[in-house]
């Protein structure tokens, strides 16, 4: 029988599915045809069965879903480094608030979105959900360079240059879900920035669109210890009560951040069946605290992970997330055996996505799903000899060793070389908009 014809065929000395846990498939093949996996099987066998119009082989090499970034400011990419070393409040009120006051509009977000994504491709990584005002700028960028992401509705209480008052937000967010739901790479979520920013009447509101439409609702939730404190100080209840309250705790809630966190509040996430968003770099540098990911781990909750935005981190990098989130959950949970290499993998890919509710579209290679892939090089000499591929992904690898990429079968990273990105004209962007910046802010 003459082989079949399909798209794409990429042979790696290693395939890491994610699903089955932990699983490595050496010497073996993923056959994608109209952008979804439709194969995987032994190299040794693909060329009877198979013949593609790209084959591309890559001894040395790992092959691992596109990995996902779980919470993300695209836009925050022109504000990398612009206020660093400092505590939260302080970070927010003195200086990022501030300067958002004064810069951020439609032209910071597209040009600033378009930043990331070029960042975040090279990184291996194929979805961001992503958080911040003017969402439908943001989703046209990612629509436009053919990436995925989840675009977050966002919701704040004072006035921005996107909307003026409450019912402003709701009116352009609503515009912009009407945008963002045919577009077949993207999800919108609902963004409410935090607990001590968004009033008891509109998360009212982002439950109810949330239920009605099934979408997510993305919150940054007990970053800090004074959060929590002021909250319980002027409302006699810790912010996940107050979310408890009002209906928000079900499986549309991704909780970002969740560093201050007791045993109660760990039990009944995980009987609503949240997720989790960890940052732990930007939580980090920030010193906002230390997330018990071992703990809601045990407790059945769903991991994910995110970079947070470049004001915040200063990258996009989410290789050194994973390391990151593996090496501090050891410490915190003081066992060496915590949050092992398979488990980081897996929040930094199939985690993310049923994040999203889309685990059964993307997040781990499984026929039937889309082919959403990241080739990474374990051949180098300062990453080898790999015994595990899986450790050395997490453990010894870079997003500098991210060699391809593709989207739904559509090729965005070829050989280290960005698809359809002028990465000089992207420089020279960003470089005029820290002059500009600065200059605006007297620095």
């Amino acid at each position: 029988m003459a082989p079949q014809n399909v798209d794409l065929i990429v042979e790696a000395e290693w395939v890491v599915p994610v699903e089955p846990h932990g699983v490595v498939l050496d010497q073996h093949a993923v056959v994608v045809d109209h952008g979804r996996i439709v194969d995987i099987l032994p190299s040794t066998e693909v060329a009877d069965r198979y013949a593609a119009a790209s084959h591309v082989r890559r001894p040395g090499h790992a092959l691992l879903p596109g990995l996902v970034n779980s919470h993300c400011h695209s836009a925050m990419s022109l504000l990398r480094g612009l206020a660093d070393d400092l505590p939260l409040m302080q970070w927010l009120q003195d200086h990022i608030w501030p300067a958002e006051a004064r810069f951020v509009g439609a032209d910071l977000v597209r040009d600033g979105s378009r930043l990331a994504a070029a960042e975040l491709l090279r990184g291996g990584v194929t979805c961001v959900n992503e958080m911040y005002f003017f969402p439908e700028v943001a989703a046209a960028v990612y629509a436009e360079v053919g990436m995925r992401a989840g675009i977050g509705l966002t919701v704040i209480e004072f006035p921005t240059a996107w909307a003026s008052n409450a019912d402003e937000y709701f009116d352009r967010c609503l515009a912009a879900y009407d945008e963002i739901k045919s577009q077949p790479l993207l999800r919108a979520a609902w963004a409410p920035h935090a607990p001590y920013t968004v009033s008891d009447a509109s998360f009212e509101r982002i439950r109810m669109y949330s239920d009605q439409l099934d979408i997510p609702v993305h919150v940054h939730v007990h970053e800090t210890a004074f959060e929590v404190e002021d909250a319980f100080h002027k409302h006699g209840e810790r912010p996940l009560s107050r979310l408890r309250r009002l209906g928000l705790l079900n499986r549309n809630l991704i909780a970002v951040h969740m560093t201050q966190l007791n045993d109660s509040e760990i039990a009944f996430c995980a009987d609503a069946g949240i997720t989790v968003a960890h940052c732990p770099e930007s939580n980090l540098k920030l010193a906002s605290g230390f997330a018990p990911i071992e703990k809601l781990r045990r407790a059945g909750i769903n991991i994910a992970i995110g970079t947070d935005g470049c004001a915040s981190n200063n990258d996009l990098d989410m290789f050194g997330e994973m390391r990151t989130a593996a090496l501090l959950a050891k410490a915190v949970a003081n066992d060496a055996a915590a949050f092992d290499a398979a488990t980081a993998l897996r929040a930094a890919t199939l985690g993310g996505a049923t994040a999203l509710g889309l685990e059964s579209e993307f997040g781990s290679l499984v026929i039937g799903k889309s082919a959403d892939l990241c080739l990474l090089r374990l051949d180098d000499f300062d990453c080898l000899p790999v015994y595990n591929a899986i450790s050395q992904i997490v453990y010894s690898s870079n997003r500098r060793d991210v060699r391809d990429v593709w989207v739904a079968g559509v090729r965005k990273l070829e050989d280290g070389h960005l698809v359809d990105f002028d990465t000089g004209q992207l420089a020279g962007l960003a470089r005029a908009w820290g002059e500009r910046i600065r200059a605006g802010l007297g620095r």
